[in-house]
């Protein structure tokens, strides 16, 4: 039976809503090779990987090498298990023995007389560059701050960019301030991170799109991934620079901005961060940048330097620190599975052992973990507002977590 993803409501469905939401294009995934119906002609094929009901990845099927280096790509990022099952499905691929696997086929048509570049994205980028590109398309279940990303190949199978793409107002944002971040993070030099080149950036229809440079072929998983890499940290929060003279937190554009968006966001987090401000106050902190996202799924080696990407909330203005104080809370959250609670305890015992290194000492270690408990549910309920729902993980749960750590009252 033919079925159109598009009607789904998992990863599958929403991934191709957005990637392939134009009315005029048909849709169909089935045991085989679908053909399309009368009056339409075919313009892509993908093997949804394992399987319909699993969907965890879409591999183009235009070449036997465009599909195997869809697969293989990048492998050495990877845990090890997953690298394992990729490492299978690339050869599968490289054979043209995909069906072998049972893989069912999606196949993407517009009709005949129809320019495939006004209906499809990847078709439409192919255009502007200038050659033939075929999009590998990673499936992940509905999240309010997931964005669909095309690993673009040409036709040798080599990487040419990544397709970061905003579909609602929460995303469009994101992959906005992605494009704003890399043109004007350092290049190169002491501590401070490799990071992918801006290709373009552009917007077809309603799609918010930011091309990025493809990851060195050599890139590989960090050693340890989730040490803290404190000197990048710091480079990063320096911009590669001097430190900052330490400023009092009353007072400091960091607090005049979360006061900001607090007042917007409304409710319980407006008297967190009020009792925050009248707990610490008077405590000074070294400002400057932050990557946002620092966690070890962002990061690889290369050559023996660092490299980072997904930059899209970088920022300035926020407390040296923050980012260590994020990937050991974000490491407990999600690859472990713990409660909001339990990554609250992992944030304060790393931020206890790395935080001098930050120039945090007992009294300032608790405002970095608490201010980036207002951050972050300011950041989830600003995603929230722009329409990609509340994330189950932290709401409510955060604010609990703030008012029992803030001594608000009713908690």
């Amino acid at each position: 039976m033919v079925e159109d993803p598009r009607d789904r409501e998992d990863g599958l469905g929403w991934v191709s809503r957005a990637i392939f939401g134009e009315a005029r294009l048909w849709l169909g995934v089935g045991p085989g090779c679908t053909e399309p119906p009368p009056g339409h002609r075919a313009v892509g094929r993908y093997a949804v990987v394992p399987s319909v009901e699993r969907a965890r990845f879409l591999l183009p099927l235009p070449s036997r090498r465009v599909g195997a280096a869809s697969m293989l790509a990048y492998n050495a990022l990877r845990p090890l298990r997953v690298r394992v099952n990729r490492l299978a499905v690339g050869v599968l691929a490289g054979l043209g023995a995909t069906r072998l696997a049972r893989m069912p086929v999606l196949t993407i048509a517009v009709p005949a007389a129809a320019d495939p570049a006004e209906l499809l994205l990847t078709a439409y980028l192919a255009r502007i560059e200038g050659r033939r590109l075929h999009a590998a398309i990673g499936i992940r279940p509905p999240d309010p701050h997931h964005k669909p990303t095309l690993q673009l190949f040409d036709d040798r199978g080599v990487p040419w960019a990544y397709a970061k793409v905003g579909w609602n107002g929460a995303t469009r944002a994101m992959v906005r301030a992605e494009a704003d971040a890399l043109r004007t993070l350092p290049r190169g030099g002491g501590h401070f991170p490799a990071v992918p080149g801006l290709l373009r950036e552009l917007t077809w229809g309603d799609l918010a799109v930011t091309l990025v440079e493809p990851m060195p072929v050599g890139v590989r998983r960090l050693a340890r991934p989730e040490r803290p890499e404190v000197a990048a940290m710091l480079a990063v929060a320096r911009r590669g620079g001097p430190p900052a003279a330490p400023r009092p937190l009353a007072g400091s554009p960091f607090l005049a901005d979360l006061t900001a968006r607090a007042g917007r966001a409304g409710g319980p987090v407006v008297a967190a961060l009020a009792a925050l401000a009248d707990r610490d106050g008077t405590t000074t902190l070294e400002f400057g940048h932050w990557h946002g996202d620092w966690v070890p799924w962002n990061l690889g080696a290369y050559r023996g330097r660092l490299f980072a990407w997904d930059w899209e909330n970088s920022g300035s203005g926020r407390p040296a620190g923050f980012d260590l104080a994020h990937q050991a809370f974000q490491c407990a959250l999600s690859p472990h599975g713990r409660p909001v609670a339990e990554a609250t305890g992992a944030m304060t015992a790393v931020l206890e052992r790395y935080g001098p290194a930050f120039g945090l000492d007992s009294a300032r270690r608790p405002l970095i973990a608490d201010a980036y408990l207002v951050e972050l549910w300011l950041r989830t309920a600003g995603l929230a507002a722009g329409g990609a729902g509340w994330s189950e993980k932290l709401h409510p749960a955060l604010l609990h977590q703030l008012a029992a750590r803030l001594r608000l009252p009713g908690d």
